[in-house]
């Protein structure tokens, strides 16, 4: 078992298990201004911070007009001056162009690495992503307006992952990065020598293969000559390079999907 990531909910945790690091927490407001609590990890004079630890996607407020990123902003203008500053995006509920987070941020601390976890241009991020958000097709017009004071960076890949964030980060001087590609380097993602590797998220679609880490995953053990199973709690759109295999969309029922998909694979078949 590897914990794997892509920018995106948890990455902190997957780069945790790979490398020593101290946890710091840092207290900030989440995307409709909740006060909330954020992890760090230090490692040495460098720090990571991920922006589904400030402002997540949350299923129960699904509202990208009145989301933020403005607690993204504030943590990165909290911690002390690092030598390096990775931030990890993806997993967000705001579609504001990184508006929130440039009110607070008007200069990064120290050399900053973005991990996108998704390649999607600025240009594109309204269309391919807002509704995973929450967006209503009537408030796209107002989303794509949001976007443009960052035209500069429309065709920029990643630049449109966590509701632009990348684009505002890329404004500041951060370099945007495939963030599946450089966690799965992290953590010594090798599919070679296995007879098959599995891998999955919640929903499989068409953003999977656009940076997600089954999409890369999947590449990789196509160009390794391996075996590859991707699953989803739902599935819209296969993955090309992999078996694609839905469960059955109730997160109640994970631990059970997943005991059933084990014994499939491993031929036992599901249990009576």
């Amino acid at each position: 078992m590897l914990p794997l990531a892509d920018g995106g909910e948890g990455t902190l945790d997957a780069l945790h298990a790979a490398i020593d690091g101290e946890w710091r927490t840092v207290d900030v407001h989440d995307a409709f201004g909740r006060p909330r609590e954020a992890k760090c990890l230090w490692h040495g004079f460098d720090v990571a911070v991920e922006a589904a630890q400030v402002i997540p996607l949350d299923p129960a407020r699904l509202d990208p007009i009145s989301a933020s990123s403005r607690g993204l902003g504030e943590l990165i203008a909290t911690i002390e001056p690092p030598g390096e500053l990775l931030v990890c995006l993806g997993g967000t509920a705001n579609v504001d162009g990184g508006a929130g987070l440039l009110e607070v941020v008007k200069e990064l601390p120290a050399t900053t690495l973005v991990a996108c976890d998704v390649d999607v241009p600025l240009a594109d991020a309204v269309r391919v992503l807002a509704a995973q958000k929450g967006a209503t097709p009537d408030q796209l017009p107002e989303l794509e307006a949001r976007l443009a004071p960052l035209a500069a960076y429309a065709d920029l890949p990643g630049a449109g992952a966590a509701g632009g964030l990348g684009a505002a980060l890329a404004s500041l001087g951060a370099e945007l990065r495939p963030g599946a590609a450089m966690i799965l380097d992290l953590v010594g993602f090798d599919p070679s020598g296995y007879d098959l590797v599995v891998t999955g998220e919640g929903t499989v679609d068409a953003t999977t293969v656009r940076g997600k880490a089954p999409g890369e995953v999947a590449r990789r053990c196509r160009r390794a000559g391996v075996r590859c199973v991707v699953f989803g709690g739902r599935v819209s759109t296969p993955v090309r390079d992999a078996e694609t295999l839905a469960l059955s969309g109730d997160p109640a029922r994970a631990r059970e999907d997943l005991v059933e998909l084990g014994l499939r694979l491993g031929g036992l078949g599901a249990p009576g």
